[in-house]
């Protein structure tokens, strides 16, 4: 199967320079978040995780409890 130019075009290999030239146009393109976006995110993925926990430990020690309760059955 021949190729076509296009795939040829891709598998080119780009320079060291070029590259980090590249790298440098696209960071640039980046949209960073504010300060304050930064700290409002952080702030509610740690209250996020402490709701998490609570449920988590909740589950875990309903469980416990359940097979406590089954052992002494035994």
């Amino acid at each position: 199967m021949a190729e076509t130019p296009k795939a040829e075009e891709k598998k080119r290999k780009t320079s060291i320079p070029e590259f980090v030239n590249q790298v440098r146009t696209e960071t640039s393109k980046v949209v960073w978040p504010t300060r304050e976006e930064t700290i409002r995110t952080a702030i509610f993925v740690f209250i996020f995780m402490v709701i998490l926990a609570l449920f988590f430990f909740g589950i875990d020690s309903l469980f416990n409890a359940l097979v406590n309760f089954l052992l002494t059955l035994a």
